[in-house]
C-alpha cells in the first residue's frame, strides 16, 4: 500500500496537524515506510500462537496485607536536620 500526497494531507487534517506543503513529501515517505513494515508483519507465521486480548487473564501474585511501621525509623530519620522522637521536626508555618 502506498499513500499519495492527497492522502497524507487528509490524514493530517483528520489528526488536526498542520502540515506545510514542503513537509508533505517527507511525511509521505515516512508513512509509506511504516505501512511497509506493517505489511512485513503480516507475513510472520503465527500458527499455533494463541491470541492475547490483554493481561487480564494473568493471575497476579498477592502478598499478605499487613500494617506495620517498617521498623526502619532510625534509618529514615538519620539524615533529618531536626527530629523529635520518631518524627521529622519542621518549623512552624501557620501563625
Amino acid at each position: 500500500m502506498s499513500l499519495d500526497a492527497a492522502t497524507v494531507r487528509r490524514i493530517a487534517k483528520l489528526a488536526r496537524i498542520r502540515v506545510e506543503d514542503e513537509e508533505v513529501q517527507t511525511l509521505q515517505g515516512e508513512l509509506n515506510a511504516i505501512l511497509g513494515y506493517v505489511e512485513q508483519l503480516g507475513e510472520v507465521n503465527v500458527d499455533g500462537v494463541e491470541p492475547l486480548s490483554g493481561g487480564a487473564q494473568m493471575a497476579l501474585r498477592q502478598r499478605e496485607d499487613v500494617v506495620n511501621d517498617g521498623g526502619i525509623a532510625g534509618k529514615i530519620l538519620a539524615n533529618a536536620p531536626d527530629r523529635e522522637l520518631n518524627f521529622f521536626a519542621v518549623p512552624k508555618v501557620v501563625e
